[in-house]
């Protein structure tokens, strides 16, 4: 082996120069779905060129703010063409009571130890196209052009980085649904002898919604009670309405005098949430503009009348 050159040098040797790591964005979940519903619809040759900004760093002065992204874009001009990102915003209070409603309010609690929890991203990250609208001062006319591509990859990149990026993103954070998951869990359990509707319980167990009660435990919206116990809106009493009869017995209404009501029908027992295939509903209830979180509600609310109306057969 030789240590020197002809001419007596000492020959050192050249380490290879290692290629820096190549930029990557959408590697995790919450990061793939922000990314999956901007790219969505956009040809090959704008997804190919907006990676090679996004790899080559053209995308300056990034700034998340609460359902608003902008961001300068370095082109093929002299000045940068400015790029406007407006998700559609998730209601905190909606987000959090369907956390609840599910038992997952602990997702809240696995994003600040740096997760990205599953029940969380479907009621937060954008499911469709329309959910983040864009725009560009460049001339091109596509829907989503290079630099609103890159701009959302360099998002995506963020969300990777730093999971709680999404929920700026979509225009809430997790302090604000954390405050909010607390104050409820709070209202909801009794304390010093109040209820979760901030009234005094009455003697008979009953509390009203100014906080007095009436002679007969009953509630009262402001505080006087009609003689059976029953309050109109107004404070004054009302007359109770007739009870329906029991099947066949004799009816005592206007409308049917002195008349025998039929026994009612029996109908099954259905569910059309689990008897009936649901995702065609998803699927127009999509189609129609709702956002992730509202589909979510929309559906919840339908179980809910679903069972209502099982527990009254």
């Amino acid at each position: 082996m030789r240590w020197a050159n002809d001419d007596g040098e000492p020959i050192v040797a050249r380490r290879k120069q290692s290629r820096p790591p190549v930029r990557g964005y959408g590697l995790t979940a919450w990061g793939r779905a922000f990314v999956a519903v901007v790219e969505s619809g956009a040809d090959h040759r704008h997804l190919t060129g907006a990676r090679h900004y996004f790899r080559e760093h053209h995308v300056e002065g990034l700034a998340i703010a609460p359902g608003q992204i902008t961001a300068a874009v370095r082109g093929s001009q002299l000045d940068p063409f400015e790029v406007i990102l407006r998700p559609r915003t998730v209601d905190p209070a909606t987000v959090v009571e369907l956390l609840r409603a599910g038992g997952n309010v602990d997702a809240l609690l696995a994003l600040a130890r740096g997760e990205q929890p599953g029940a969380l991203g479907e009621l937060v990250a954008p499911t469709e196209s329309a959910d983040v609208a864009s725009s560009c001062t460049c001339p091109d006319q596509a829907p989503r052009c290079i630099h609103v591509l890159a701009t959302a990859f360099e998002v995506a990149a963020q969300i990777d980085k730093q999971p709680t990026t999404l929920l700026r993103v979509m225009g809430t954070d997790l302090p604000d649904l954390l405050a909010l998951a607390e104050d409820r869990s709070a209202h909801r359990s009794p304390s010093n002898g109040r209820d979760s509707a901030g009234g005094r319980h009455s003697a008979g167990g009953r509390s009203d919604l100014d906080g007095r009660a009436d002679p007969d435990g009953r509630a009262s919206l402001d505080g006087r009670a009609d003689l059976d116990g029953r309050v109109s809106l107004d404070g004054r009493a009302e007359s109770r309405p007739p009870s329906p009869a029991e099947p066949g017995e004799l009816a005592e209404t206007f409308y049917a005098d002195r008349a025998r009501l039929p026994a009612p029908p029996t109908v099954p027992r259905t569910d059309a949430l689990t008897d009936l295939d649901a995702g065609v509903l998803r699927q127009a209830l999509r189609a129609s503009g709702a956002g992730a979180t509202q589909l979510a509600e929309a559906l919840d609310d339908l179980a809910e009348l679903y069972a209502a109306l099982r527990d009254l057969r």
